[in-house]
């Protein structure tokens, strides 16, 4: 089998198992630049790669994604007995350490969700009314949605009567259901009329979040309201984390401090992740590991609970 068909095989077992992979089959095609599509796996070179990979710099993110895409792929060749060997570097740059979320505090959600700060915020958004503006915050932290799952919502998305949101087809081609809290159930619950007073489109199919016209809310107008709304609300990053918290931390947020309540409550967190995982819409379980040790509030619930199971108390 030659190299590109190899190539465009793998790319179509990962699409198949859930991925988008549209990054990583670019970079992979890319790669054909650099070796030749016609020849066998096993005759691509180590300096091949190099070269795709730009020399021996230190590991930029763009680096770090083609590398990723042509070991993943070369497992895959191998496994397959596409090839015999790994002509990648064996001695490749060490990733620099991704800068942790932010997490903001429940006072500091209280600031981001003042109906004052949020009509100072978006002052010059004329189309984008603070109701809105907080209904996406509240559904970001309160749902743990992504930015896109949340202003993708149509009015045929949202069970008020069973409290159920559908998420659909988004960043692993997968649709999920997500139930919500009685207090979000509310918000939406009291958001919907105000939607109509507005003579916006109501049709299954209309979105749920809009500006005033009915359009689409754009990520540029809403990014530079949250940007402004931080600094109202006063909030910065914190030392060996992110300079700038961002408005996608309200979703790390909801996690954390989910697992921090189910660790005051004695509950099973490890047999709660895969519910979380779920919930959150990840791949796999290593995207929700990563946030038991997120913060020290989260790692201190962690000790009591294994102090209590070292002294015969609750199972840890």
């Amino acid at each position: 089998m030659t190299l590109r068909d190899a190539i465009e095989q793998y790319v179509l077992w990962r699409q198949a198992h859930g991925a988008k992979f549209t990054t990583g089959a670019n970079l992979l095609r890319h790669f054909l630049r650099y070796a030749d599509g016609d020849g066998t796996c096993d005759a691509v070179t180590t300096t091949q790669v190099l070269a795709f990979l730009a020399g021996r710099r230190s590991l930029s993110r763009h680096r770090e994604n083609k590398y990723y895409a042509i070991a993943g792929f070369w497992r895959h060749a191998i496994s397959r007995g596409d090839a015999t060997r790994s002509p990648l570097p064996t001695n490749e740059p060490k990733s620099p350490p991704r800068t942790p979320p932010y997490i903001y505090s429940h006072n500091e959600l209280r600031r981001l969700l003042d109906p004052a700060a949020l009509e100072r915020s978006r002052l010059g958004a004329v189309q984008f009314d603070a109701a809105t503006f907080r209904t996406l915050l509240l559904l970001l932290y309160g749902a743990g949605l992504r930015f896109c799952e949340a202003t993708g919502l149509t009015l045929a998305d949202v069970d008020l009567a069973e409290r159920v949101l559908t998420i659909r087809a988004t960043k692993f081609y997968k649709s999920r259901l997500v139930p919500i809290g009685p207090q979000l159930g509310t918000v939406l619950a009291n958001y919907m009329p105000r939607r109509r007073y507005g003579e916006l489109a109501h049709g299954e199919t209309s979105f749920l979040l809009t500006n005033q016209d009915g359009t689409r809310l754009a990520s540029s107008t809403v990014q530079t309201a949250f940007d402004a709304l931080r600094r109202i609300a006063a909030i910065h990053g914190m030392a060996g984390g992110r300079q700038i918290p961002r408005m996608h931390d309200l979703r790390h947020s909801f996690a954390v401090h989910s697992l921090t309540a189910w660790y005051r409550q004695g509950a099973d967190v490890q047999r709660l992740l895969p519910v979380l995982s779920t919930y959150l819409g990840h791949s796999d379980l290593e995207g929700t590991k990563v946030y038991l040790s997120m913060t020290p509030e989260l790692l201190q619930q962690a000790s009591l609970r294994f102090a209590r199971y070292v002294q015969g108390g609750q199972d840890a």
